[in-house]
């Protein structure tokens, strides 16, 4: 493992699970991998924000913990393609319903964002889909244009 792992036992599976996938940028990774066989500058672009020194370090993590295969093609110039294991796939399988909860209760236009009484503003609301004390930025996936959600 290129990262340090926590000593001793997990307490759970979700504990195991978060010590692979935490972090901010490793399930973006996940969910752009599971649309497709992507190159290092496709996932810089369908990762808004990454940076260059970040994604490399989180695919190197990836590909050691056996989630992301990592293929070098032998041309010139190089060519190395990312794609999920079959260990990816169960993975980016039980995140599903992680992202479904997200569009139903975070998401804007989602029940969460509607008001528990007509005309009541929900309480600390940054405007739309925002959570209390955290604005939504231009890299927090508005815009992205998938065949699937984020999930």
């Amino acid at each position: 493992m290129g990262t340090v792992r926590r000593p001793g036992a997990y307490v759970c599976g979700i504990d195991a699970a978060m010590d692979v996938i935490g972090g901010k940028w490793k399930v973006l990774i996940l969910w752009a991998l599971s649309e497709r066989v992507c190159r290092f500058g496709e996932l810089r672009r369908l990762v808004p924000g990454i940076t260059e020194k970040v994604l490399t370090s989180h695919l190197r993590e990836l590909e050691e913990d056996g989630i992301v295969h990592r293929e070098v093609y032998g041309e010139v110039p190089p060519r190395v393609e990312y794609s999920l294991t079959p260990l990816g796939v169960g993975l980016d399988e039980a995140l599903k319903p992680l992202g479904a909860w997200g569009r139903e209760n975070i998401l804007p236009g989602t029940r969460s964002d509607r008001s528990p009484e007509p005309g009541v503003p929900r309480s600390g609301s940054g405007g739309p889909g925002t959570r209390p004390g955290r604005a939504r930025t231009a890299g927090s996936g508005e815009g992205r244009t998938s065949s699937r959600d984020c999930s």
